[in-house]
């Protein structure tokens, strides 16, 4: 088989191929059996069909066509192989010339086009120079963590007056549209001013007591009915104080593993002071990965782009959710995302960025926290969905990033020096992880794995926020045939809860590459729905077009 590439733009080429008549060969033995299973012909068992017969009931043409038909994507993905190209896009196929049925012999050729990923120049990325804030640790700092540690174990008073705001009250909803009722819940727990329930619930509930109701108009954030108007009536049932407990060494005791308070004081106060590094870390992250950018130029496919962009708005329930400037915005965050996992990989690469099998556990372990669901679950969840390759693209992409943020220069708004080798913690040895041990290490280490969330290794956060809904670019072709392109959308939110605008607080990432089957369009028949959306219908030769009969006799 031959194969040329012509690059049309930085982002998209054109494929040439040949096959000759000895590789197409194959593929029509192959089409001829295909066919004597499927017809019938007095005298010859299915399958027993000889190749002559066949010919004269259906048409050597339509053998041909089912021939490509069949063998078109293992020489297209040959020739992508071999042009050593990362497909992007879907892609489009054009059949130029195909054998003609009344010779015994002929070649095959066709055109690609499909959106690849770019080639960059690493710029040099040692010694970027960033600036901090200048932090400090504070007895405040350490008293506002103690009064969360305390507040973990407060207990709940009922207390005879209107409720205020942070007070914990117990409540009763009931959503109206109309005359009809959409949604109620009875003996909800809720804490004023929290805001996780629904726009003007702080408000309605304020200055109400035990026994009163009140009614307000707001957008239902789920079910059904997500994004309608509706009136809701909340009945307070209680009000209820928070106590907290003494901090003295019993306290201590029971809320940690110190025998006094003094002791829990100060690691707490080490814990704050690890807070405020990471927080300068996170800030300096941030800094490098803007400062990288701009040292590297990455072209985006409009196509991409335009497919990301219309995915989007086509999940949205909100009428009024799909507006230019919303357009825009999404379009904006889809190329920034794209340019960063472009950059990314490539310096994973060109570092020999890998990921252990301990990171790839950690990482999915926080996020099933922030997916609200069980580590184990969640990760027989991404095996069976094929996303674990994913997962370890992100992984990689945030190690990059964190070899970047290791090298640069760092100081704070004093002009200190800020030393952040406990945020970027370079990977020691260990045990690697392929796409194809993916699923057992992301399934079978997760059984008995404790992990403290405090102990997080915020190393592994050096690359993108891990937002619940964000997806990633620029994996390579082998990993994309096997994750797709959205991360499990698992989280399913209460009638009650607020509908944050999630598109307008995270970005969310360009379509990952992916090597997509082509397929060329029988002339006799339509491809179904499922066919269409997974294989471009290839466009008939303009000069020479296969005969493509139907078999008459041929079982449906």
């Amino acid at each position: 088989m031959k194969s040329a590439v012509e690059k049309l733009d930085p982002t998209r080429v054109k494929l040439t191929v040949e096959v000759p008549s000895e590789e197409l060969k194959p593929s029509i033995d192959e089409a001829y059996k295909t066919i004597s299973g499927q017809i019938q012909v007095p005298g010859f068992r299915k399958g027993k069909v000889p190749n002559r017969l066949i010919d004269q009931r259906v048409g050597r043409g339509y053998v041909i066509e089912t021939a490509i038909n069949e063998g078109l994507n293992g020489w297209y993905q040959q020739a992508v192989q071999e042009a050593e190209l990362r497909p992007l896009s879907r892609p489009e196929v054009e059949i130029t010339e195909v054998p003609d049925p009344s010779a015994a012999a002929g070649d095959l050729k066709f055109q690609v086009e499909v959106d690849v990923m770019p080639e960059i120049e690493l710029p040099d990325y040692t010694g970027i120079e960033v600036t901090v804030d200048a932090t400090e640790t504070s007895d405040e700092d350490v008293t506002t963590a103690l009064d969360e540690l305390r507040g973990r174990f407060g207990t709940l008073v009922t207390a005879d007056r209107p409720a205020a705001e942070g007070d914990f009250v117990t409540i009763d909803l009931t959503a109206t549209i109309g005359d009809e009722q959409v949604d109620a819940a009875q003996g909800l727990s809720y804490q004023i001013g929290a805001g996780t329930m629904l726009d003007g619930m702080d408000e309605a509930l304020t200055g109400l007591s035990a026994g009163e109701e009140t009614v307000f108009a707001t957008k239902l954030a789920g079910g059904d009915h997500a994004g309608e108007e509706a009136q809701v009536k909340v009945v307070l049932t209680a009000v209820k104080d928070r106590e907290l407990p003494e901090a003295d060494d019993e306290f201590a005791q029971l809320a940690s593993e110190f025998d006094t308070i003094d002791e829990l004081l100060e690691d707490l106060k080490g814990k704050a002071a690890e807070s405020k590094v990471a927080e300068q870390g996170v800030q300096a992250r941030d800094k490098v990965l803007e400062k990288l950018l701009e040292l590297v130029e990455v072209p985006v496919p409009a196509s991409l782009v335009s497919e990301q962009v219309e995915q989007h708005f086509a999940q949205s329930a909100e009428a009024d959710h799909d507006t230019e400037e919303h357009r825009a915005e999404v379009a904006k965050n889809t190329e920034e995302a794209f340019r960063n996992e472009v950059v990314l990989d490539a310096i994973a690469e060109k570092e020999e960025v890998g990921v252990e099998q301990a990171e790839l556990i950690e990482y999915i372990v926080t996020t099933a926290g922030q997916y609200g669901m069980d580590p184990n679950q969640f990760a027989q969840m991404l095996d069976q969905g094929g996303q674990v390759p994913m997962m370890i693209g992100e992984v990689r992409r945030r190690k990059a990033l964190a070899v970047v943020l290791e090298k640069a220069r760092v100081t704070d708004s004093n002009g200190a020096t800020v030393d952040l080798s406990s945020f970027v913690r370079p990977a020691g040895a260990g045990e690697t992880v392929d796409a194809g041990d993916a699923a057992d290490a992301a399934t079978d280490p997760v059984e008995g794995t404790v992990v403290d969330n405090d102990d997080v290794d915020t190393a592994t956060d050096a690359a993108v926020d891990s937002s619940t809904t964000e997806t990633t670019v620029g994996q390579d072709a082998d990993a994309a045939e096997e994750a797709p392109a959205k991360k499990p959308a698992t989280r399913t939110r209460k009638p009650a809860a607020k509908a944050a605008d999630a598109d307008a607080a995270e970005k969310p990432a360009a379509k990952k590459p992916a090597t997509r089957k082509p397929a060329a369009k029988k002339p006799a028949a339509k491809a179904d729905d499922a066919d269409a959306a997974e294989k471009p219908a290839a466009k008939k030769p303009a000069t020479r077009k296969p005969a493509a009969k139907k078999p008459a006799d041929a079982e449906s």
